[in-house]
């Protein structure tokens, strides 16, 4: 890839904060493969501020260094702009989860993944626009969930004392025995209509959420249409003997779950909605939202893959 002016924007507060220790190591790596400016994150939506003033100071590559909500405020900020202006998108994975970065193909080694970026070619990925009854919007490179694996998030960020897959998977398991409602759900897409009770809802541009649930293993960020994966009213028991396959990606053959795919979506609830963004809570446990709607955006952003 020919060189550009690029900026690598850097949360430190990754994965638990041991993302500061990881990118310590990556700055030899990047002088090495012709260079590039840094600034780091100090609280949220930083991100989206450091990377708007990059576009309008002409970067041509902003580089997300952290987990998945940092790649989400950069990709916000990024679809701010029209798609002309859009500068190239890379990203180091220093996260606990790294979904978005495993949809489109990053390697797990920051090492190596900042080599893939200085190395690699553009490639076209599909973002998600979102807009909630009160007209608030959000772009979204990897999923959107609701019920489940939103309230899994949230209980995710009170175990500071484990790594990775191993913090969801708790997490999951807490989820089961303390949150098990499954609202009335009407949704609507451009290929059907139903209305079900389902534990949980997601929205996926990518394959995978959690750092390891294979909750939509057909969806690609690239290949124009979006997937969804509901989960059933069943016991808890049933959702402990669910959650093996999600993990496995092997769920989609089970009668307890629904799947399909589609472009637009809007989707009411009989009660409040627990949401996440990427791993961003955006409507928690004293959410006011029972609906919104979602289209995709094909192609929306060149990232250096």
């Amino acid at each position: 890839m020919a060189k550009h002016k690029a900026l690598i924007i850097i949360n430190p507060n990754a994965d638990l904060g041991r993302a500061r220790q990881k990118a310590a190591t990556l700055k030899s790596i990047v002088d090495e493969l012709g260079g590039a400016d840094w600034a780091g994150t100090v609280y949220p939506t930083h991100a989206i501020e450091i990377a708007r003033q990059a576009i309008e100071e002409n970067y041509e590559l902003i580089i997300a260094g952290g987990g998945d909500g940092t790649s989400h405020e950069v990709i916000n900020a990024l679809m701010q702009v029209p798609p002309e202006n859009r500068p190239k998108l890379g990203f180091i994975p220093l996260g606990s989860g790294n979904d978005f970065a495993y949809a489109i193909g990053m390697h797990p080694d920051p090492q190596k993944a900042v080599r893939q970026i200085f190395n690699g070619r553009p490639k076209n990925i599909d973002i998600g626009k979102m807009v909630d009854e009160y007209g608030n919007v959000e772009y979204w490179g990897n999923a959107i969930g609701v019920g489940f694996d939103a309230t899994v998030t949230i209980r995710s960020r009170k175990f500071t004392y484990l790594k990775g897959f191993l913090i969801y998977l708790l997490a999951v398991l807490q989820t089961i025995l303390l949150n098990h409602e499954a609202p009335h759900f009407k949704i609507q897409t451009d290929q059907e209509t139903f209305e079900e009770k389902l534990i949980l809802f997601v929205l996926c541009n990518g394959s995978r959420e959690g750092g390891g649930f294979m909750v939509a293993p057909k969806a690609k960020p690239d290949d124009g249409i979006y997937q969804y994966t509901g989960i059933k009213q069943v016991s808890r028991l049933t959702m402990l003997r669910i959650l093996p396959q999600v993990m496995k990606g092997t769920h989609e053959r089970l009668s307890q779950v629904r799947t399909g795919t589609f472009r637009k979506l809007s989707i009411q609830s009989n009660l409040p909605m627990i949401i996440h963004v990427d791993g961003e809570i955006i409507a928690g446990f004293d959410s006011n939202i029972r609906q919104f709607s979602s289209e995709m955006i094909p192609g929306a952003i060149q990232a250096i893959v």
